[in-house]
């Protein structure tokens, strides 16, 4: 008896959630284990096909590098990178738009599909959705002058998202999973980090939240203990004070960008954990780290 009432208070502890986030948007960045390891993929579908159900509309930003670097490595082709980002040749674009946009993207949205969700899988490029621009690497934070000789290739970032192709899938139920690579002015694919695209699309679409799965717990203090949460002041603290490190800056960065265009609260969550998007919404303590346009 004691079970069947533990199941009875989970579901009553997500009423409200249900209640609250009804009709609006939440944008999804996948990656790390989450987009791998079977369990926790099949865990991911499950996670959005329950949102949509209950009246949330999900939108997938899925990442890929490991997917790529594999695939340059079977061509005997070196992957290069420059501050975390892989400097991508016309050859390496293609390779690029080849497993983004085909091999992963496909699988995602053919892994919701199996699982009883109505996915469509988009690149960047269609509907025009995400109009790119060359990115130059001396608009990067950190970085007082360009480099020299640093050319980063087809690499982009976002100029602007016209949303309205998202919206019309989500009038008829479906799901959208969403590659990020870019259109340029004419008519170039641009390869753009999945985390800025999130956080575009979110602020695009005015959504509820942003969430990036992650590897990591999500934010950690100087002892190494979780941060559940803080605001946009907080979070520029920690930036300029050094506390945060290493993959997780430009991640913190994309929250405050998105919080900054108008997205309720972003959320930096472990992608390791089965039904870490469930957890994050749906209870009240959550996993990860939260972060808000105030305290």
């Amino acid at each position: 008896m004691k079970r069947h009432l533990d199941k009875a208070r989970t579901l009553l502890e997500a009423l409200p959630y249900i209640q609250r986030f009804e009709g609006k948007r939440i944008v999804i960045k996948l990656g790390g284990h989450a987009m791998v390891e079977p369990g926790l993929k099949r865990a991911f579908a499950k996670d959005v096909i329950l949102l949509r159900a209950v009246g949330i509309r999900p939108v997938v930003v899925h990442g890929g590098g490991p997917q790529i670097g594999e695939v340059l490595r079977k061509m005997g082709k070196e992957s290069r990178f420059f501050q975390g980002m892989r400097i991508t040749d016309d050859e390496t674009m293609d390779v690029v738009e080849m497993v983004l946009g085909g091999k992963v993207n496909k699988e995602i949205v053919g892994l919701i599909n199996r699982e009883g969700g109505r996915a469509v899988g988009l690149s960047g490029k269609d509907g025009l959705l995400i109009r790119a621009r060359k990115l130059d690497v001396s608009t990067l934070p950190g970085l007082e002058k360009a480099p020299e000789l640093i050319d980063l290739g087809k690499v982009g970032e976002v100029e602007d998202v016209d949303p309205s192709v998202i919206r019309s899938l989500e009038e008829e139920g479906f799901i959208p999973v969403i590659a990020p690579v870019g259109v340029g002015p004419d008519g170039e694919s641009y390869n753009i980090n999945a985390d800025l695209v999130a956080s575009a699309m979110a602020a695009a679409l005015g959504a509820e939240k942003l969430i990036l799965l992650t590897d990591v717990e999500g934010l950690l203090d100087p002892q190494g203990r979780l941060i559940s949460s803080l605001d946009t002041a907080e979070a520029m603290a920690a930036l300029e004070e050094g506390i945060v490190q290493g993959g997780m800056i430009p991640k913190l960065q994309c929250c405050i960008q998105a919080l900054k265009g108008g997205v309720g609260k972003a959320h930096i969550i472990d992608g390791r954990k089965e039904h870490a998007v469930l957890l994050e919404i749906f209870t009240d303590e959550g996993i990860g780290t939260q972060i808000t346009s105030r305290s």
